[in-house]
C-alpha cells in the first residue's frame, strides 16, 4: 500500500505572539524536540527551507512519512537547522535520571535513601547477570586470547554457573522474589513491546564497530617519542598502565563500552582538581584557583558529554561494566587527591597521559570504522551539546586562544567521534599547559580578552573634567547593546 507523504508548512514566528514556531510546535523540556513517524523502508529526510531575507516570516518545512513504525526525534537548533536524531537511547539509564531526560534538575534524596534505592536496582541487575549470563555475550565480544585469558575465562564460567545456581535455589525456598529477563524500554519497542526495526538496526551496526589494542599502543609510541610528552614519575606511571591494562583486557574489541569506562574515570580527575582547590579555599590557604577552578569544571561538564553520548549507545548495558568502572572511578579519585596534594604537576601528568589515551584511542576508532559511522544519525545528547548546549562552557575548555572558537559539525555519528577526539586534544593541551604553568598566562589572556570584548559592546566614556561625567554616562550610546 502506498504512503502519502504529509508536508507541513510553518512560519518562523507566530503572528499573534511573535513566539518562534519552533519553540511553539517542538519544545519539550526547554529543548527544540519534534516526534516523527519514521519508517526504515520509506524514509524522506527532514530539512528546513532557507529564510527570506525579504520577510520576516522564514518558512519552515517538515516532511514525513504517515506510517505506523517508531517514533523518531527531530532536533531543531536555535538557527533553525533540523536534524535527524538515533531513534534509539539503549542506556541502561535511559529515559530518566540522566541530563536531558526525564528527572533532569530535580533535587535528590538524602544519601541513606539514594543508596538503599542503587542498592535495590543494581542487585536486580546483579542477579540477572548471573541467571541470563550476560558474561557469555562478553565472551563472545571479546574472546580470549592467550593461557592466561583462558584460564580467567574458565573461572569466570564456573563461578557465574555456580552463583545462578545457589540464586535458583535462593529463589525456590523464598529468599528471593521471582526475578524475569529485565523488560525492553519504551523508548526503543514498538506497539508489540519488540526492539523497534530502527533500533535492531543501529544496533547491529553498533556492534559492527570494531577497535583492536595493538594500533591504539603504536599510536602511542608515536606520540611519547614527541619531545613534548609528558615523562611521568614512577607512581604515575604504575597507576596509568595499570588503567591501560585494565582497557585492554577487559574492553579489546568492545570499543562502546571501553569508550564509557574510559570517560567515567577520565572526568574524576576534574573532581580531585575541583574539590582540592575548594578545600584550599575553605581553609583559607589558597584563593586565586577561581578561574582554574571554572577552566576544570568546563572540562568536566564536556567529559560528562562523552560519558552520555557512550551510555545512549549501550556503552553501560552490562552489570560488570558498571561495577568496573564506578569503582575504578572511585578509586581514582583519590589517587588523584592524593597526587594533587604532594604536587599538582603529578596529577596534571596523570591526566595528560590519560587523555592522550584517549586521543589515540579515539583517533584509531574513527580510522577504523570511519563509513560504517557515517550511516549512523547523532545521539540526542551529542546535539544537545554540541549544537544547543553552553558555548560559553565549551569555549572555556578550550586553551588555544583560537579565534574563531571552534565549533564542529554534528550531521552523523562520525561526526560525533571526530568532536570527541577534538575535545580530548584540548584537554591535552590544558593539562600540559597546567603542567607546565603556561595555564597562568593563559587565563591572564582570558581575563583580558574578556574586558576587551566588554569594552567593546559597552566603553565607559571618560569624564572632561568639568565634572559632567554622570551626565556623559547617562548619554552613552547604547545601540551595540541591542
Amino acid at each position: 500500500m502506498l504512503l502519502a507523504k504529509q508536508v507541513a508548512v510553518f512560519p518562523a514566528s507566530d503572528v499573534a505572539t511573535g513566539q518562534p514556531i519552533a519553540a511553539r510546535y517542538a519544545r519539550t523540556s526547554g529543548r527544540y524536540l519534534h516526534k516523527r513517524s519514521y519508517s526504515r523502508q520509506s524514509a524522506v529526510p527532514v530539512y528546513a527551507v532557507a529564510s527570506n531575507q525579504a520577510s520576516r516570516e522564514r518558512p519552515v518545512v517538515l516532511t514525513s512519512q504517515d506510517n505506523e513504525g517508531e517514533d523518531c526525534k527531530v532536533f531543531i537548533a536555535p538557527d533553525g537547522s533540523v536534524q535527524e536524531v538515533m531513534c534509539c537511547d539503549y542506556g541502561f539509564r535511559s529515559g530518566f535520571g540522566r541530563l536531558y531526560q526525564g528527572g533532569d534538575g530535580e533535587i535528590p534524596k538524602n544519601f541513606f535513601a539514594l543508596g538503599a534505592d542503587n542498592f535495590r536496582k543494581e542487585f536486580k541487575q546483579l542477579r540477572r547477570s548471573f541467571r541470563f549470563n550476560e558474561y557469555k555475550e562478553i565472551r563472545e565480544q571479546n574472546p580470549p586470547t592467550n593461557p592466561v585469558a583462558r584460564v580467567v575465562s574458565s573461572a569466570n564460567k564456573q563461578i557465574v554457573r555456580g552463583l545462578a545456581t545457589l540464586d535458583h535455589k535462593l529463589e525456590d525456598i523464598g529468599v528471593l522474589p521471582p526475578i524475569k529477563q529485565a523488560p525492553l524500554p519504551e523508548e526503543i519497542t514498538d506497539n508489540d513491546g519488540n526492539l523497534a526495526t530502527d533500533c535492531a538496526d543501529v544496533r547491529e551496526k553498533l556492534r559492527m564497530l570494531r577497535l583492536e589494542n595493538e594500533p591504539v599502543w603504536e599510536r602511542e609510541k608515536r606520540r611519547a617519542a614527541a619531545p613534548e610528552h609528558a615523562k611521568a614519575p614512577f607512581l604515575v606511571q604504575v597507576a596509568y598502565i595499570t588503567l591501560c591494562w585494565v582497557l585492554d583486557f577487559a574492553y579489546n574489541k568492545r570499543p562502546i563500552q571501553r569508550f564509557w569506562f574510559l570517560e567515567v574515570v577520565a572526568r574524576m580527575p576534574y573532581f580531585s582538581y575541583i574539590s582540592m582547590l575548594h578545600l584550599y579555599e575553605s581553609l583559607g590557604w589558597w584563593r586565586a584557583g577561581a578561574e582554574l577552578r571554572r577552566i576544570h569544571f568546563a572540562e568536566e561538564w564536556n567529559e560528562l558529554h562523552h560519558l552520555m553520548i557512550m551510555e545512549s549507545l549501550g556503552g553501560d548495558q552490562y552489570w560488570i561494566d558498571r561495577f568496573a568502572a564506578q569503582h575504578a572511578a572511585v578509586f581514582y579519585y583519590w589517587v588523584i587527591i592524593g597526587f594533587f596534594a604532594f604536587s599538582p604537576q603529578l596529577a596534571y601528568v596523570f591526566s595528560e597521559l590519560v587523555e592522550g589515551h584517549a586521543v589515540d584511542t579515539y583517533e584509531e576508532f574513527v580510522e577504523e570504522n570511519g563509513e560504517l559511522l557515517k550511516t549512523l544519525p547523532p545521539p540526542l545528547v551529542a546535539l544537545e551539546y554540541y549544537k544547543n548546549g553552553d558555548l560559553y562552557l565549551f569555549d572555556e575548555l578550550q586553551t588555544t586562544g583560537t579565534d574563531p572558537k571552534r565549533r564542529p559539525a554534528c550531521n552523523t555519528l562520525y561526526d560525533v567521534f571526530c568532536n570527541i577526539a577534538g575535545d580530548e586534544r584540548e584537554h591535552v593541551k590544558t593539562m600540559r599547559a597546567c603542567r607546565t604553568y603556561e595555564i597562568v598566562s593563559d587565563i591572564a589572556n582570558r581575563k583580558l580578552t574578556r574586558t576587551e570584548k566588554a569594552d567593546a559592546v559597552s566603553p565607559i566614556p571618560q569624564s572632561n573634567g568639568a565634572g559632567n561625567g554622570a551626565q556623559e554616562i547617562k548619554q552613552m550610546d547604547t545601540s551595540q547593546l541591542e
